[in-house]
């Protein structure tokens, strides 16, 4: 599904280029649930996000389902990511003018999906997330862990079919936690979903078929089970 190859991030300073990523090589396969774990700072978060394309490395080469991304104009990415992908982030990015029930139907304009079909859909993940309560409040009105519940639905609605989760449940009690968890593994067994999940849980991680670990940019190493 896709492919880094020698992939670098840096930023320079004076005449020094500080790596936020230092040559990394990943192929993920279609169907297949990654955690990705390491220290804060270990460079994490900029890996998900350049695989996801919301950045760009500064060296190496990206392919995305037969896509060179590298070569890609910013409109195309947009598409790519937008057809494909669904991010859950850390720091929710809801958008606050908008309602929790337009924020989940967010992806499904994007993607021109009729409006009867967007009601049922949005509908079904409320009833999913039991936040039909919450669906005419805005972000502001809610707890973190309301608005992360939001943010997944979000990243699902669309049917994507790889999913990114940057601590997916850093937000949440321990028992929703568990039962997003359990969503993903569901997603990714029996959809066939990929995933690919940023965590310093190891609980979580295990949940993965296969967990990488960064360290300084790099791979330290990479189990499968």
């Amino acid at each position: 599904m896709l492919s880094l190859q020698h992939i670098s991030k840096y930023y320079q300073a004076g005449g020094n280029k500080n790596y936020v990523i230092n040559d990394i090589s990943l192929d993920v396969d279609e169907g297949e649930f990654v955690s990705i774990m390491g220290p804060s700072g270990s460079g994490k978060s900029t890996l998900l996000n350049i695989i996801g394309m919301l950045d760009e490395p500064s060296e190496g080469y990206h392919y995305f389902v037969n896509e060179a991304v590298h070569q890609l104009k910013e409109k195309k990415r947009a598409a790519l990511y937008k057809q494909y992908i669904g991010f859950v982030f850390q720091a929710y990015h809801l958008i606050d003018e908008l309602t929790v029930y337009e924020n989940i139907e967010t992806p499904l304009i994007y993607q021109d999906v009729k409006g009867s079909e967007r009601k049922a859909m949005v509908a079904d993940m409320l009833d999913r997330f039991q936040i039909v309560g919450k669906k005419d409040l805005f972000p502001a009105q809610l707890s973190g862990g309301q608005q992360q519940l939001v943010g997944i639905a979000r990243a699902l609605i669309a049917k994507p079919k790889l999913i990114l989760a940057d601590e997916p449940t850093g937000n949440l009690n321990s028992k929703q936690g568990e039962e997003i968890m359990e969503l993903f593994s569901k997603l990714n067994k029996e959809d066939g979903v990929t995933i690919i999940q940023v965590t310093h849980s190891e609980k979580n991680a295990e949940y993965g078929s296969r967990i990488i670990n960064l360290l300084d940019g790099r791979i330290e190493s990479s189990r499968k089970f």
